[in-house]
Formats: structure tokens, C-alpha cells, sequence
């Protein structure tokens, strides 16, 4: 399914037939599983889009082949008017996966120093970008604790400040609010709200409606690979349950896990 754009340089993310081929080989044989089955997608600047789906249907396969982490099978993919991988593009990109790989024998703060360091930020601008960022992901508190005393929520709140340390354009999160607590959960929804206030493109996945249908202008559902549906915000605002009936319409599960039957 293609979402159309008026002018093409507009847009912040652009998948043209994309597919991806995950082949393993033991013992001799080869099995193949898709990752992503002829994605056409395009995410225009300034937007919040937002990928739902079960677990497997190719939410990370997507993020990761934008991310240049892998390639794609087919198919072209673009990041900010750039062909996947593109370094220097990938410097305008913020990321957070889901599982946040962090070192953790460095302090919150530490950490923080190293992303900053690493993405060029002048050094006499780095200390007050460092604490500014931490301040606005809830961490200013606990920036000076070793990242191994950190619960999971606070690890995925420190995978949220390296994303945003270079105040970056695009702003992809895998899953970000899992393991959060609601009150951790409703900041996220906050923080996203602010970043398109600021004229930033977000892409996250999620397969959680309520939070997606709150801050999102559109939606793209994906199931077994494929995008099956994509909606805009006036077709679920103000309409109870309509983006839950979509969903539940539109995904089709493949792991073998049944329908739970209350007779």
C-alpha cells in the first residue's frame, strides 16, 4: 500500500518496494523468513508516525533497515532525501531501540558525555547540552549513578537523552515507553508532543493503541510483514475504539497462539 506525497523532497522517510529475506542455514538446509514483504511507505517532515503491530510483524525489521543495521532484500529505502545507509545523514537521525545498549560501568551523566563527544558537540557547549537533556528525560536526579544501579525504566529513559543529545531532525524509537510505569509513560507521550512542536519528524513503533492513537497524525499497521492499513488521525480522534477494531480487522496472527475463549 503506497501513501502518496505531493513533492517528494518533503518527505523525512521514504520505503519504495521494500523487502527483507532473514536466511539461516543449519546442517545444509536453508530456511527463510520474511522480515518485510513489499513495504511502500512515505513519512512526510514534521510528522508523528506510528507503527503498530504484534510482536513480529516487522516494526524492527523496518527501524533497522532505516537505521542502515540491515539491508534491504529489495527495494530502495531513503532517510532524509538520502539513500540507507547514508553516514552522514544517519548524524542528522536520533535512535533509540528497545533493549538500550548502554555501557553500564559509566554514570548517567558519563554516558551522556560520550554520545555528546562522539556526535560533535562543540566542547563548551557539551557539560550544559548534557544537563539540559537529562533534566527533560526525568534523569537530572540520577545522572551521577552508575547506569547498573538504574531500573529498566531509567535505562530506556537514558536510551531517550542519546537519541536527543544532538538535537537531531529524525527521531526513531523502538517500543519506547516498554518498561515504563504509567506516570514514566505519560512523560514519553509529553516528550514526543514536544519534539513536533519543534518541527522534528518521530517514527516510533509500538503495539500499544492507546499511547500510539494519542500522539500520532498517522498510523501504518503491519502484520506478517506487510503494511495492511494506514490511517490519519480523523479517522480514529474522537471515535472510541475505532483504531482498536481497525487493528484487530487488519493483523492476522502467525504464532500459532489462538484467540482466548471465554465459554
Amino acid at each position: 500500500m503506497a501513501v502518496s506525497s505531493e513533492v517528494n523532497r518533503v518527505n523525512a522517510i521514504r520505503f519504495q518496494k521494500v523487502s527483507k529475506i532473514y536466511r539461516r542455514s543449519h546442517l545444509g538446509r536453508v530456511t527463510e523468513t520474511v522480515g518485510l514483504d513489499s513495504l511502500d511507505l512515505e513519512i512526510a517532515k514534521g510528522e508523528v508516525f506510528g507503527l503498530l503491530g504484534l510482536n513480529g510483524s516487522g516494526k524492527t525489521t523496518a527501524i533497522k533497515l532505516l537505521m542502515g543495521l540491515h539491508l534491504p532484500t529489495k527495494g530502495e529505502v531513503e532517510t532524509l532525501g538520502r539513500r540507507a545507509p547514508d553516514i552522514e545523514t544517519l548524524a542528522r537521525v536520533g535512535y533509540a531501540p528497545e533493549a538500550a545498549y548502554l555501557n553500564k560501568t559509566l554514570t548517567g551523566r558519563e554516558n551522556l558525555r560520550l554520545f555528546a563527544s562522539l556526535s560533535r558537540i562543540p566542547a563548551a557547549r557539551r557539560e550544559a547540552r548534557v544537563t539540559d537533556i537529562l533534566a527533560k528525560v526525568g534523569l537530572d536526579k540520577s545522572m551521577d549513578k552508575r547506569l547498573s544501579e538504574y531500573s529498566k525504566g531509567m535505562l530506556q529513559r537514558a536510551s531517550l537523552a542519546q537519541a536527543l543529545i544532538h538535537d537531531p531532525e529524525l527521531v526513531v524509537l523502538d517500543e519506547p515507553v516498554t518498561g515504563l510505569d504509567p506516570l514514566a509513560i505519560k512523560e514519553v507521550r509529553a516528550l514526543i508532543l514536544w519534539l513536533k512542536s519543534k518541527g522534528k519528524t518521530v517514527l516510533f513503533s509500538s503495539h500499544d493503541i492507546s499511547e500510539v492513537e494519542r500522539v500520532c497524525d498517522r498510523i501504518g499497521i503491519l502484520s506478517g510483514g506487510r503494511l495492511v492499513k494506514v490511517m490519519k488521525q480523523d479517522e480514529w480522534r474522537g471515535k472510541p475504539d475505532a483504531l482498536e477494531a481497525a487493528f484487530s480487522a487488519a493483523v492476522i496472527r502467525t504464532d500459532g497462539v489462538g484467540p482466548i475463549r471465554m465459554e
